[in-house]
């Protein structure tokens, strides 16, 4: 496997025109001089960017590589995930983004304190931190080690140069430059996979003598309606249990959220919702068909005795390789595709963790900051975490098989956040204390579950454990839980397990589901030992989503008053954009919890702050 002139050529060219955008919105617009600009691109953004670079943020190598080794593997079932998409950017287009784009909010976490309180605020920002902060840090060294295969190329000088492009365009473009390079980096993506699956279907023939090889060995799946959650895919595990980790990632997670909230009206932020929709199923498709092409590559030219010794998501760089390999440009094509999803997974995380550092640690301590001292903050930040991926990058070669425990953090966190998130949206009856308490108990309940069952994995296959070199990818459910489009490649669990070892095989699709139900359960039984509500009068009826009497909507009235605990919601006002101070400053920033003030006198909107509740007549607004 190596290099051409022409491969390396189209690998440069990835790296000059990413860091070309970040100068580009650098020294262009308003020059990122403003905190909004940085973090939230002016709110400028159209739909159709939005939605690429929602696409590309978890879309990392890791999937590029995983999918088509988990098709190879196992047949077809996890092409059924595509059924979850549905519900799992419908559900975030009509209930997450339209409360929060009309909370007019930077960080996600702002909704914890107005909903609770700025503790529970607090402690959804160290955990979201806590779980950004491995994602970022494996991926320069694994795709280091991809290029190190092909190339044979400095491994460090790889990582540097992957750290370093990254952190250029971050913190000198901002959000704005972020977002465009995603759009850049996803046509790349594209491209990529396609050649692969171009030249290896003319390779073997046909697309329908690739289909049929793969049925022959028994790789097209039906669909297997077992609903047994242990089960490692089933239509039901990738349908219904993919539904809550979407919402995880597309609902609640600050790194697409914020892509959300920098679209210049919630319509547009809804429509860039239902722009991935399709272009989540392409990239499924794309990557399902890659793994299919590879397997009927395979069965007409058999492997060589080092790629059969390979695992499978390394067998997918060697079968890029044969089939390109007489195609000067393209294997520099597939590899730069790797880049690109790593690039827009890590840009992302710079970016959302340097935002939620900003508007959740930094300013609500400091309100008084001078805006171009907080713009160059958040610069220094997003660099600073620029450099601690570098960090996290040369700890995560000293890791071995610990690497794994790390890259399934991300996975373990998204469910618990998911439930918090809910918990204070659809139950006007939690109170903080239920909130912290809940979600202190879904990240014990994630981490003993993850780890227990990764410890469990590896006992069961120790042949599997080391990373025997820097190429190696680390197996199966670490992974899977790390990414939405990252599967289990680790041999099938041994049957009849009993006890806390059938426990730990649940199905890692039934992860976020399982943590974010018990902080649901568990932050609603301390909110009813510890009182009821905060009271329906305090509660800012804007951050709640009545999902229970809407649902429950033939109960009779006073059934459905006590489901909302008083508050008084008001669903179809909506104000898009924060009205200008007026001389008495009533109206000074963004307006938050407004709802129809049916007690006052007239026609009128009641706004709660705290304990003061404001009547404001319409034709003031």
């Amino acid at each position: 496997m190596a290099f051409t002139v022409a491969d390396y050529t189209v690998f440069v060219l990835l790296l000059v025109f990413s860091s070309a955008i970040g100068l580009f919105y650098a020294l262009s617009g308003g020059r990122q001089r403003t905190v909004q600009e940085f973090l939230l691109a002016n709110r400028s953004m159209s739909f159709l960017p939005v939605a690429l670079s929602l696409l590309a943020t978890f879309q990392s190598a890791v999937a590029i590589l995983g999918v088509p080794a988990e098709i190879y593997r196992f047949g077809t079932e996890y092409w059924f995930l595509g059924c979850c998409y549905f519900l799992g950017l419908l559900i975030p287009a009509h209930v997450f983004i339209p409360v929060f784009y009309r909370l007019h909010l930077t960080s996600t976490y702002e909704y914890l304190e107005l909903r609770f309180n700025k503790a529970v605020r607090v402690c959804g920002t160290v955990t979201f931190i806590f779980q950004m902060c491995w994602l970022p840090g494996p991926h320069p060294f694994l795709m280091a080690g991809v290029f190190f295969a092909v190339t044979q190329f400095d491994l460090w000088g790889a990582v540097l140069t992957m750290g370093l492009v990254c952190t250029l365009y971050t913190t000198l473009g901002g959000l704005k430059a972020v977002i465009w390079t995603d759009v850049f980096q996803t046509l790349v993506m594209f491209a990529g996979q396609l050649a692969v699956i171009v030249v290896g279907t003319i390779k073997v023939g046909s697309m329908g003598r690739v289909w049929q090889l793969a049925a022959d060995q028994g790789k097209i799946s039906g669909i297997d309606l077992n609903p047994d959650p242990f089960e490692r895919h089933t239509f039901w595990t990738l349908a219904i249990g993919g539904v809550f980790m979407m919402l995880s990632l597309y609902g609640v997670n600050q790194a697409q959220v914020q892509r959300y909230l920098s679209s210049r009206t919630e319509r547009e932020a809804v429509l860039s919702c239902y722009a991935v929709f399709p272009c989540q199923q392409v990239v499924l498709c794309l990557s399902c068909l890659t793994g299919l092409v590879m397997f009927a590559y395979y069965q007409e030219h058999p492997l060589t005795a080092a790629q059969s010794q390979a695992s499978s998501d390394q067998l997918v760089l060697y079968f890029v390789m044969d089939v390109l390999k007489d195609l000067p440009g393209l294997p520099g094509l597939f590899v730069a595709c790797l880049f690109s999803g790593s690039l827009s997974t890590i840009s992302s995380a710079f970016n959302s963790l340097a935002t939620v550092t900003m508007e959740d640690l930094i300013h609500p301590y400091f309100p008084g900051l001078r805006e171009s001292r907080a713009t160059l903050l958040s610069k220094l930040l997003a660099l600073s975490y620029g450099l601690l991926c570098l960090g996290m990058a040369y700890l995560s070669s000293m890791m071995g098989p610990m690497l794994q425990a790390a890259i399934s953090i991300f996975g373990m966190v998204g469910g618990p956040l998911l439930g918090l998130f809910c918990l204070g949206m659809f139950f006007p009856c939690a109170n903080p204390t239920g909130a912290i308490a809940g979600l202190a108990a879904g990240l014990a309940m994630a981490f003993w579950i993850g780890i227990g069952s990764l410890v469990s994995n590896l006992r069961a296959a120790p042949s599997a454990l080391p990373l025997s070199n820097i190429t190696d990818f680390p197996q199966a459910s670490s992974l899977n839980t790390a990414i939405a489009t990252t599967l289990l490649t680790s041999t099938p669990a041994p049957k009849r397990l009993s006890g806390l070892q059938k426990f730990y095989n649940l199905s890692y699709m039934w992860y976020s589901a399982h943590n974010s139900t018990t902080v649901i359960l568990v932050g609603l039984l301390v909110s009813l030992l510890t009182g009821t509500c905060r009271g329906g009068a305090t509660i800012n009826p804007r951050t709640i989503y009545p999902v229970l009497p809407r649902l429950l909507c033939c109960l009779p009235q006073k059934y459905r008053e006590r489901l909302s605990c008083g508050v008084v919601c008001s669903a179809e006002v909506s104000v898009p954009h924060a009205p200008e101070k007026t001389s008495n400053g009533m109206l000074n920033g963004p307006i938050v919890g407004l709802a129809r003030a049916e007690e006052a006198e007239g026609e009128g909107f009641a706004r709660t702050e705290g304990t003061h509740t404001y009547i404001l007549q319409e034709t003031s607004l």
